[in-house]
């Protein structure tokens, strides 16, 4: 009896642990008595019934990460950016080369210069830049990638600085790029 009520074993837990099987048997009859039943009712589904349930279940489920519950943070929002940018000038790019397969002498080169050459000056520096931000955030944040790839800036101090370096050389860039 000492060593198990060193090893921390109540009263009632020795009683059962240590009694014969009869006696563990009338306990857990008692047990099972003293409990209330409850009625649970089952029905057989079939497999079409359980996609549905299942597919409800997933609709009433949080996303995750949930965006209104955290703090925007500058190495998500520049992941987001990043793959936003991507996809959007992958899209320009092949829209640009669908749209001269299906009409080649109205998107050919002399076409597109002749018709940006007649463009206000100032349509023509927001078109660039319009095109020259994404582009240049995308090649930047894409090595800033490639050098956690490789061991770099993996650490939150090394993220933030060269993010903040991304988005300073983007800049740059950019103002650079518009002004050619």
């Amino acid at each position: 009896m000492m060593t198990t009520r060193a090893i921390g074993l109540r009263p009632a837990l020795r009683n059962a642990s240590f009694a014969p099987k009869a006696v563990r048997n009338q306990l857990v009859m008692r047990v099972r008595a003293a409990a209330p039943r409850r009625a649970v009712q089952t029905k057989s589904l079939p497999p079409s019934a359980a996609d549905a349930i299942l597919n409800e279940q997933r609709l009433r489920r949080p996303s995750s990460p949930h965006f209104t519950i955290y703090q925007p943070q500058l190495t998500w929002i520049g992941s987001i950016a990043n793959r936003m940018t991507g996809a959007a000038l992958s899209v320009l790019l092949y829209g640009f080369s669908l749209a001269y397969l299906v009409a080649p002498s109205t998107f050919s080169s002399a076409n597109v210069v002749e018709t940006v050459a007649a463009l206000p000056d100032a349509v023509k520096y927001a078109g660039k830049a319009i095109l020259a931000a994404p582009f240049a955030f995308h090649s930047w944040n894409g090595l800033r990638h490639l050098s956690w790839d490789i061991g770099k800036f993996l650490t939150l101090k090394g993220a933030y600085r060269s993010g903040y370096a991304v988005l300073g050389a983007t800049a740059v860039s950019t103002i650079a790029l518009v002004l050619m």
